[in-house]
């Protein structure tokens, strides 16, 4: 960053485009690996990187030309459904998320487990989750301000869509870790079947 004069922001935009621009040092240590390795690209919560900036997705382009098989897994920290305003926001990046990667994409309500610390919820869970009708969170809004129309026509994008919805995660929790694994293993199209018991071949 003092090199190149560059702030936070600046400097991880370098980095994602000198990644880009030595694709195949990347591709030489993804080699190295097992071939049944489970590679996690942990990004940083910078959404340009991922909504509008090009070189992730030409990284991710190049990837697939090589038979590597991927999938986007976004966390949203799940407080964030507490307000209703907030939670449009979090549909709004997940959309241009989706539409930008163009990959199979596993969007997760993170830190569920610490939901409780931040008040009730309007509606139950599940209207959060699975994106439902989003007229409802009108009243949720604060109102007679410049942005409560467009709060709405923005619900109305993403329904329009009808590609948004949340799988939920407690990291803590091995049963909703397993349980998130299993979606992005169905995500990449990885199935696991069990081996088949040797057969005895006794005497």
């Amino acid at each position: 960053m003092h090199e190149f004069g560059l702030g936070p922001n600046g400097a991880m935009l370098y980095c994602i485009e000198y990644l880009e621009a030595n694709f195949d040092w990347l591709v030489e240590e993804l080699g190295r690996l097992h071939p049944d390795t489970w590679v996690v690209f942990d990004l940083p919560g910078q959404v340009e990187l991922s909504t509008n900036h090009e070189s992730l997705k030409n990284i991710i382009v190049k990837l697939g030309k090589h038979d590597y098989r991927l999938a986007a897994v976004n966390l949203c920290d799940a407080h964030y459904i507490t307000d209703a305003a907030k939670y449009i926001l979090v549909l709004l990046l997940s959309l241009r998320t989706m539409l930008q990667l163009e990959l199979p994409h596993v969007n997760v309500l993170s830190k569920i487990d610490l939901l409780s610390q931040f008040g009730d919820l309007d509606f139950n869970l599940d209207y959060y989750t699975e994106v439902q009708d989003l007229s409802y969170l009108e009243n949720s809004l604060p109102q007679g301000t410049k942005f409560s129309a467009l709060n709405m026509r923005i619900c109305e994008l993403a329904q329009d869509f009808g590609l948004v919805g949340f799988e939920t995660l407690a990291v803590e929790d091995r049963e909703s870790m397993s349980r998130l694994m299993r979606v992005v293993d169905r995500a990449t199209g990885c199935v696991v079947v069990p081996s088949a018991p040797e057969e005895s071949h006794g005497t």
